[in-house]
């Protein structure tokens, strides 16, 4: 998520944002160690701070205790004196975040509006977002991560098609019209994806595959989402699963979406998914058949996407929340597939389990700014 420095003043604007990068991650830290880990001159950290103290970004924390010597000045960084708002669109609900620079949810809301091209609905969703914030968070807003269920232009003025929306080359400034802030739209699983590796400094690459009522994903390839040269990398549910099968919503049969999405589980629930699990914890037999059908095909899935990406995989969307508690099996039905392993230990759990579509696209403005300051 860094960029590379070409000249001086990129070497200078990049050190000052590790060096904020760096205090994020610290609930305080002394002007030694800060100088250590960014393998920097203390006066070149001592500048950056000042920069960044003037910026409102960091402040003075007090003293270390003496060894001997100077006692050493303390710093931290203020993650809440700017903020950003997540928003996911769904077909039939809205969901908001509201996230600090260091990555924290503060706080988050689901409610249902089902989706319309209408313009009453556009200035509901303003008013939702309005209604969602305190008044002392407007003036600290740097903007908006608006994530959609469809493919977005390159420009992210134009949704080129959403299926689950039933959008085609739908303009982005229909969303904004009632909103005050600066946004950016990113499709769903991507945002998800996105918050995933948020604080994964060790990863150079991942597939991260949604099961919501939707299946997607999003390519993380050297640190950085994989768009695809048409956007639609991570578009894994439409890969063919099961030739003339099921009917998927697309209008093609025997797509991935049409027997792992987390439609196929709230369905056997009165469209509730909760519910579905709540029967799998009360034995229901049924329920159990449902999910050992489905955690079947989810590891062929999972298989291949091993197969092609040779890298780790991590399961989340609706469905990938409650995968931790439910999918003892699951990773037994995925290692028996493997061709060159005997355990499925690349295959990790979501780390958000909820709003997480919301929460990377307010990540991703939150980024956005960091590399600005």
């Amino acid at each position: 998520m860094n960029s590379v420095p070409t000249n001086n003043m990129d070497v200078k604007k990049q050190n000052r944002i590790n060096t904020l990068r760096c205090l994020l991650k610290y609930d305080r830290i002394s002007q030694p160690e800060l100088a250590q880990k960014l393998n920097l001159s203390w006066p070149t950290v001592l500048q950056n701070v000042k920069e960044l103290i003037n910026l409102g970004l960091v402040h003075e924390v007090g003293a270390y205790k003496s060894t001997g010597g100077r006692k050493a000045k303390a710093y931290a960084s203020i993650p809440d004196a700017k903020l950003a708002i997540g928003v996911d669109i769904t077909k039939n609900h809205i969901g908001f975040t509201l996230v600090d620079l260091s990555g924290m949810v503060i706080r988050y809301t689901r409610k249902t509006r089902a989706f319309s091209s209408e313009e009453n609905y556009f200035k509901n969703l303003g008013d939702l977002m309005n209604s969602f914030l305190k008044d002392d968070e407007f003036d600290r807003i740097i903007g908006v991560g608006i994530s959609i269920p469809g493919i977005i232009s390159d420009d992210g003025k134009k949704i080129i098609f959403s299926h689950a929306l039933d959008i085609y080359d739908f303009s982005t400034e229909k969303f904004v019209e009632f909103i005050s802030y600066p946004c950016l739209f990113i499709n769903d699983a991507n945002a998800a994806g996105f918050a995933e590796m948020w604080d994964k400094s060790d990863i150079d690459n991942l597939i991260y595959l949604s099961l919501s009522n939707t299946v997607g994903g999003a390519i993380i390839f050297s640190g950085k989402l994989f768009w695809g040269n048409n956007l639609r990398a991570g578009e894994f549910g439409h890969n063919t699963l099961v030739p003339n099968g099921k009917q998927c919503y697309c209008g093609k049969k025997g797509c991935l979406d049409a027997y792992i999405s987390a439609k196929v589980l709230s369905e056997q629930a009165d469209g509730n998914l909760a519910m579905f699990f709540e029967k799998l914890r009360c034995g229901n037999a049924e329920a159990e058949k449902v999910w050992d059908d489905y955690l079947k095909y989810l590891a062929i899935a999972i298989n291949n996407l091993r197969m092609t990406f040779d890298c780790d995989i991590i399961a989340g969307g609706y469905v990938g929340a409650f995968l931790e508690e439910f999918a003892r099996e699951l990773k037994n039905y995925v290692a028996e597939r493997n061709t060159f392993e005997s355990n499925a230990d690349f295959l990790k759990y979501c780390t958000f389990k909820l709003e997480a579509s919301a929460v990377g696209a307010a990540l991703m403005k939150i980024d956005s700014f960091l590399q600005e300051i």
